[in-house]
């Protein structure tokens, strides 16, 4: 389909801020890709870009087109594949997905790759940074988050309602320091914190038996925009991690963190898959809900309670 075709190298010039990019990537010609998008053009009528000899940006017009392109060229790639394999049911076509660093890369990837040898038609192109990621904006199907989205015109499907942070640190940490009994001892240890922007989470909130909040702000020696990097040090035997409890699943079962306060309620941050619209959530997205909150409420039964 010429005029599908056309679509995706709008798509993907976007991304690339390149047509010789896109020219490669799609084994084209720089100029089948140029013609493709003056097609375009001609056909909507519109300029989509602002060309100069070394640079193309969108006008206008052309962010408008983006706008509702990328989830309808998804959703026609989709089903395109399906009527191509001559099954309806099965699933095919680029998952475009966002995920935070330690999440991604300790708990997501094996099962992403599980999933798509499960279905082989399926193609993956994941961002993961612990910056929140703009799923307006970015080429991104779905964002795994955690804590409810704030914004009220995203779109979220929960994974694991029930998810908790956990107040950990590493045995060695523990044998050289002391291990703190309740979250008013962690003043005297070395905290290991998480950072966004500026902004550094230093202020870790508990519950009691009875119900009553308390919020430590605690002593951060150590500190990184990175959640992988504070989940290390804490491995390490640096200091003393409040973190989310699928970061840290694994070095809590073998060993290598030890849950710490018992008793204590720690924060929640549910975890969700987040879109900007319904419209996103075709049916390999919500498959690929549907298989990971499986094996995440499975995780969350060797949860420390």
């Amino acid at each position: 389909m010429k005029s599908l075709q056309d679509l995706d190298i709008f798509v993907r010039t976007v991304d690339s801020g390149s047509l010789s990019a896109t020219a490669r990537a799609l084994d084209l010609t720089p100029a089948a890709t140029s013609a493709a998008l003056k097609r375009l053009e001609a056909e909507l009528g519109v300029a989509l870009f602002v060309r100069s000899t070394r640079s193309l940006r969108l006008t206008q017009e052309g962010a408008l087109f983006l706008e509702h392109c990328r989830p309808a060229l998804a959703a026609l790639q989709q089903v395109q594949g399906q009527l191509a394999s001559g099954r309806a049911g099965e699933l095919r076509g680029l998952l475009q997905l966002a995920a935070p660093s330690d999440l991604g890369r300790n708990v997501l990837l094996p099962w992403l790759d599980a999933f798509q040898a499960l279905h082989p038609g399926i193609d993956i192109r994941l961002r993961l940074s612990d910056r929140m990621a703009n799923v307006y904006g970015e080429p991104v199907d779905a964002a795994f988050r955690y804590g409810k989205p704030q914004d009220s015109s995203l779109v979220a499907l929960p994974l694991v309602a029930e998810h908790r942070r956990v107040l950990c640190a590493a045995p060695s940490y523990l044998a050289a320091h002391g291990t703190p009994d309740t979250p008013h001892a962690l003043a005297a240890h070395d905290g290991l914190c998480f950072m966004l922007g500026e902004d550094v989470h230093d202020r870790w909130r508990f519950w009691d038996a009875s119900g009553r909040e308390v919020v430590v702000r605690v002593r951060s020696r150590n500190v990184a925009n990175d959640g992988d990097a504070v989940r290390r040090w804490a491995v390490l035997g640096r200091g003393i991690a409040y973190k989310s409890y699928f970061d840290v699943a694994d070095d809590l079962a073998a060993g290598r963190l030890v849950p710490l306060c018992p008793g204590w309620t720690t924060e929640a941050v549910p975890l969700f898959l987040v879109a900007p619209s319904r419209r996103q959530f075709t049916p390999l997205v919500r498959a690929l809900r549907d298989f990971m909150a499986e094996r995440l409420q499975a995780l969350m039964e060797r949860a420390p309670h």
